[in-house]
C-alpha cells in the first residue's frame, strides 16, 4: 500500500467533496463565483479532506455516517481555501500553486471578501450537521486560526521572536485544522472517545511537521514544483523556523537582521536566503519536523482500527517526504 493507492481508495468520496466545493463556491456575484471556482480549479493535495475521510472510516458503529464525514471534509477544505486567499493578501503573493492568486487577478478587496465568502459557505455547510460539538470545535478553531494570522503579522521582520512563539503560531495557523480534520472526521462517524482523542493528537503532531516542512521547502524547493517564489516568506518579512535557527549564530543573526527589513532591495533578500540555505538551519528544522512525525506515528499505534493506523502512517510518510 502506498499514498497513490490510498488516494485511489477514497477517490469516490474525494470526488463528492470536490462536487460540494464547486457547488458551495458558486455565488450570485460574478467575481465571487469566478474567484471561488479559480481556487478550486487550481487543485491542491486535499490532504485535510483525506485525513477526515480516513479518520471517518475508523468507526464501524455507524454505517450511515458517510454523508456527515464528507460534509465535514468539504467544510474543512473551504476554511483552508479561505485562509489561503487571506494569506495571499497579507503576503502580496502573485502565485499560488503556480497560478495567479485571487488578489493578483481581482485585487485585495475582492480577495478578502472571497475569503470571507468561503468562510461563510463552510459555516452554512456545517449547519447541516446536527451536532453542537462539531460547531463549537470548528468555531473555536476558526477563532484561533485568526489569532495565529494576526500574530504572524505582528511578528513580521521581528528577529527577537522565540522559536516557542513560532511553534505556537504554526499550531494555530496550520496544525489546528489538520487536528480538527482527524478528530471531527472520527467523531461524526461515531468513533470512540479514546480514538477521537488519539487522532486529535496525531493530527496536531502531523500538522506541526507539515508546516515546518513547508517552511523548509520555502527555501529549498524549486518555484516550478512548489508553485511560488523561493524564499517568499522571508521576502515578505515572515521569519520562519529556518531563519530563526540560522539567526542563533550571533554573527549570522546580526547580518540577517540588517538584510531583512521593510523596503529591502531584492539583492538583500537574495543574500539572506543564500546565508540561510548555506547554514545548518534547514537540516535542524528538518530534524524538528522528524521529531513531530515520530510523535505522530507513536500515538497512532493507540488507534483501535488497524486499517486507520496503516493508512494514516503512509499519509504521514508522504508529508515527511513531499517536495511541494
Amino acid at each position: 500500500m502506498d499514498f497513490s493507492s490510498i488516494y485511489a481508495s477514497y477517490q469516490t468520496q474525494l470526488n463528492q467533496v470536490e462536487q460540494i466545493l464547486h457547488e458551495r463556491s458558486i455565488a450570485q456575484h460574478e467575481v465571487l463565483s469566478h474567484a471561488g471556482q479559480q481556487l478550486i480549479d487550481a487543485g491542491g493535495k486535499r490532504l485535510r479532506p483525506l485525513f477526515a475521510l480516513i479518520c471517518g472510516a475508523s468507526s464501524h458503529q455507524n454505517t450511515d455516517a458517510a454523508p456527515r464525514v464528507t460534509k465535514v471534509a468539504a467544510a474543512l477544505e473551504l476554511i483552508h481555501m479561505a485562509t489561503l486567499v487571506h494569506d495571499d493578501v497579507i503576503d502580496n503573493a502573485e502565485l499560488r500553486r503556480g497560478r495567479p492568486t485571487v488578489r493578483s487577478e481581482f485585487g485585495n478587496l475582492a480577495a478578502m471578501y472571497t475569503g470571507d465568502f468561503l468562510f461563510a459557505r463552510s459555516i452554512q455547510l456545517l449547519a447541516e450537521i446536527d451536532d453542537p460539538l462539531v460547531h463549537r470545535q470548528m468555531s473555536l478553531g476558526m477563532v484561533r486560526m485568526c489569532q495565529g494570522e494576526v500574530e504572524q503579522i505582528r511578528d513580521f521582520y521581528n528577529w527577537n521572536q522565540s522559536i516557542r512563539t513560532y511553534l505556537k503560531r504554526i499550531q494555530r495557523k496550520t496544525a489546528l485544522l489538520i487536528s480538527l480534520s482527524c478528530s471531527l472526521g472520527a467523531h461524526v462517524a461515531g468513533a470512540t472517545y479514546a480514538d477521537v482523542n488519539v487522532l486529535r493528537q496525531f493530527g496536531h503532531y502531523t500538522g506541526m511537521a507539515f508546516q515546518i516542512i513547508d517552511d523548509v521547502l520555502d527555501f529549498s524547493g524549486s518555484e516550478q514544483v512548489v508553485g511560488k517564489p523561493v524564499g517568499g516568506d522571508l521576502r515578505q518579512g515572515n521569519i520562519t523556523l529556518p531563519a530563526l535557527l540560522a539567526a542563533r549564530d550571533k554573527k549570522l543573526g546580526n547580518r540577517l537582521s540588517k538584510l531583512i527589513v521593510k523596503g529591502m532591495p531584492e539583492e538583500a533578500a537574495e543574500e539572506a536566503i543564500e546565508l540561510i540555505v548555506e547554514s545548518s538551519a534547514l537540516d535542524l528544522a528538518r530534524q524538528l519536523a522528524d521529531t513531530y512525525l515520530h510523535k505522530a506515528l507513536s500515538v497512532l499505534r493507540q488507534v483501535s482500527v488497524r486499517r486507520t493506523q496503516e493508512e494514516l502512517a503512509i499519509l504521514t510518510h508522504f508529508v515527511a517526504e513531499r517536495a511541494f
